[in-house]
C-alpha cells in the first residue's frame, strides 16, 4: 500500500518591499511521504520570494511534468516556473522551453558545489534561467520551523528574505550563481 502525502497548512503574511507586495496567504502544501522538512519550508520560502495569488505548488516530487511551483497567465502558459534541488539539466531545458522564467533555488552545499562545477558551463546558455545557492545552515534553521499549523510571517528586502513564527527568525539570503539574461 502507497503511503499518501500529508496536507500541511501554512499562514504566511508577506511583506516584499522590493516588489510592492504586502499580502497574506493561506497555503495548503501536499507533503510527499519522501520529502523532508527542509525541502517543504524551501517551498514555503520560494513561494514567499514569489507571492503572487497566480502561484501555485506544483503536484510533488513525484511528478516529471510540474515544478514545485509555477505562476501561470491566464491563458495558461508558464509565465514562473521554480525548481529546487539540483535537478538534471535536461529538467531544466525542458524548463526553459515551457516557462517565460526558470528560477532555481539549489541546496545541499556539497552537491551543489558538484553539481554546478559539472553543469554550468552547459546550463549558461539559457537565458531565461536564474540560479541561486543556498546555505545549508540556513535550510537547516528553516527546517526547524516546521510544525503544525504553522504561521509564518515573512519580509524580504534586497533579496534576502526573513521569515519567524514569533519566536524563532530566520534568514535566508540566496547566493546568485546565475542570473537571467537581459
Amino acid at each position: 500500500m502507497a503511503l499518501k502525502s500529508t496536507i500541511v497548512k501554512v499562514r504566511l503574511n508577506v511583506s516584499d518591499i522590493d516588489r510592492s507586495v504586502y499580502d497574506d496567504f493561506s497555503l495548503s502544501i501536499a507533503r510527499h511521504p519522501s520529502e523532508t522538512e527542509t525541502r517543504m519550508m524551501l517551498r514555503v520560502a520560494a513561494f514567499a520570494l514569489h507571492a503572487d495569488e497566480r502561484l501555485e505548488f506544483g503536484r510533488g516530487i513525484s511528478t516529471d511534468d510540474e515544478p514545485d511551483l509555477w505562476r501561470k497567465d491566464l491563458t495558461g502558459a508558464v509565465e514562473l516556473w521554480i525548481e529546487l534541488g539540483t535537478p538534471d539539466p535536461d529538467r531544466l531545458r525542458k524548463a526553459c522551453g515551457r516557462a517565460q522564467r526558470v528560477i532555481l533555488y539549489a541546496y545541499g552545499e556539497r552537491a551543489l558545489k558538484v553539481w554546478w562545477d559539472k553543469h554550468a558551463s552547459a546550463l549558461a546558455r539559457f537565458s531565461n534561467l536564474a540560479i541561486f545557492g543556498l546555505s545549508d545552515d540556513a535550510c537547516a534553521r528553516l527546517a526547524a520551523l516546521a510544525a503544525p499549523g504553522l504561521s509564518l510571517q515573512c519580509t524580504v528586502s534586497d533579496g534576502e528574505l526573513w521569515l519567524t513564527d514569533g519566536a524563532e527568525s530566520v534568514a535566508l539570503v540566496p547566493e546568485v550563481l546565475m542570473e537571467v539574461s537581459s
